[in-house]
């Protein structure tokens, strides 16, 4: 497969995968653009090689530069902003894992503390059934944080050295 091959491949495939992420595709696909390239770049280079359009180009960047992924780059002598994306995977993965906790689990945790404590009788079987579940999935969630919060904290050779005894 030669490189402009296995570059479109990666920047499509990494889009799909943004999906999962809680990204849109095409700011998925602007940060693979911006991971495989050596030197940082303009937008309207990112457009002109993702085919897009100048507002969705400049809307998915601030959002990139929003979650910590992307990031502005000076060049002296030259007018236009580049933008250049974290080349260490572990510190991207770190990055996602850290925005999402954000933006989903932690909402998620307060609603759940604020659901807690429905009004009413605790005994009443429909309270107590709500409650216990409610407790419960807080719970869980609460645990996810602070397995989230060590995988952030930690060095990636820990990290994958603990996750690798996990499976053995």
């Amino acid at each position: 497969m030669k490189l402009i091959e296995a570059k479109q491949q990666f920047i499509s495939s990494w889009g799909a995968f943004g999906t999962h992420w809680g990204i849109n595709r095409t700011m998925a696909q602007i940060h693979a653009l911006l991971l495989i390239s050596p030197d940082p770049l303009t937008q309207d280079d990112m457009m002109e090689e993702l085919n897009i359009s100048r507002g969705n180009t400049n809307m998915n960047i601030r959002e990139l530069i929003n979650w910590g992924l992307v990031e502005r780059v000076l060049l002296s002598g030259e007018r236009k902003e580049y933008f250049t994306a974290e080349k260490d995977i572990w510190k991207v993965v770190k990055q996602i894992v850290k925005e999402r906790k954000k933006r989903e689990l932690e909402p998620m945790l307060q609603l759940l503390d604020k659901l807690e404590a429905v009004e009413g009788d605790k005994r009443d079987k429909h309270i107590k059934t709500f409650v216990d579940t409610v407790v419960s999935i807080k719970k869980l969630g609460k645990q996810a944080d602070k397995t989230l919060d060590t995988m952030i904290k930690a060095e990636e050779s820990w990290f994958v050295s603990s996750l690798m005894k996990m499976f053995k």
